[in-house]
């Protein structure tokens, strides 16, 4: 019994060194999507923010595991070593993939360790510029008119737009015909071109094409009013009737599952000091990205906000019949 004692004392003195070297090599944040999009830009700016309060002496890489709506590299860093040297960021997927999912490899709410959350992008209810319809009232008026008519763009099964229109056409009741791009940039242009009639995107995508008025902006998906000049002028949907409609894509950060508690909160308190970084803020805003300051910072808060979030989805993805695999 005695010599039982003994080993795992030094276990536990083993794991203490090991936790308090962390980190001694390259950390790798996994981020599962295509380089040069929202999340991955995102990601590059916090890897470097996080440098310094991670004592500065390792690199922070970014690996792009993208597929499958985000659940391969979801899945690469749940099958990791949980040393703390694989993280993971992601976004409202996190969400939204247990119910877009028949069978994913991983659970959502067991396989990961929460870190904290990072920051959050707005998103943006957008028309062809040769709708009738010149502000978020007439839209109303035109999509009562055009029942069954009306094309609803996204840049794919299981996107941020796909789910903001899911939310969208469950928010006004209408059913509309869905068309799924191969990503945002061709179902902005064939929605410029007029092919389709509306979209719900993140701003980092609508901004400039509305300031440029190639579309017609009619609503925020935020419960305040954004200040930005290109949306400034714009409603939030909650305020122009749709009570409760508030939709934006935040993005999280995440460990693989039994990640000792140590390398945790090392984690955590570089994330919380990474996010008052005033260069990675500035970056940030210019994505059009709002850096999180709230409790949702807590790994605890941080699982609480996704668990709802899931609970929110699932009845409404699931009612439209939408899978990704």
């Amino acid at each position: 019994m005695k010599k039982i004692i003994v080993f795992a004392t030094l276990g536990c003195a083993s794991l203490w060194v090991h936790a308090q070297a962390y980190p001694n090599k390259p950390v790798t944040i996994v981020v599962p999507f295509a380089a040069g999009g929202p999340t991955d830009r995102s990601a590059r700016d916090l890897a470097e923010a996080l440098r310094k309060p991670l004592g500065g002496v390792v690199s922070i890489l970014v690996d792009n595991a993208a597929g499958a709506g985000g659940s391969v590299g979801a899945s690469k860093v749940a099958k990791a070593a949980p040393d703390g040297y694989t993280l993971l960021m992601h976004h409202i997927s996190m969400a939204t993939m247990p119910s877009l999912f028949r069978v994913l490899p991983f659970k959502v709410e067991s396989d990961f360790e929460y870190l904290g959350m990072v920051s959050d992008v707005p998103m943006t209810l957008i028309g062809r510029p040769t709708l009738p319809a010149k502000n978020f009232k007439e839209l109303q008026t035109w999509i009562g008119q055009n029942h069954g008519k009306i094309n609803l763009g996204n840049a794919g099964v299981g996107s941020a737009s796909h789910l903001c229109g899911l939310l969208f056409q469950n928010a006004v009741q209408v059913d509309m015909t869905t068309v799924p791009y191969r990503g945002t940039a061709p179902a902005m242009t064939d929605l410029i071109g007029g092919q389709i009639d509306l979209m719900c995107d993140q701003t980092t995508n609508t901004s400039s094409q509305i300031e440029a008025k190639k579309v017609v902006g009619y609503a925020v998906t935020t419960a305040k009013p954004l200040t930005t000049a290109a949306l400034r002028d714009l409603p939030t949907l909650q305020a122009a009737g749709l009570k409760g409609f508030e939709v934006s894509v935040w993005q999280g950060l995440y460990a693989p599952k039994g990640t000792p508690p140590e390398i945790l909160t090392k984690l955590n308190t570089a994330l919380r000091a990474a996010l008052k970084d005033p260069e990675f803020i500035k970056k940030q805003e210019g994505l059009g990205a709002v850096v999180y300051t709230d409790n949702r910072l807590d790994p605890v808060e941080h699982k609480k906000f996704v668990i709802a979030e899931i609970a929110k989805w699932s009845p409404i993805i699931k009612a439209a019949g939408v899978y990704a695999d």
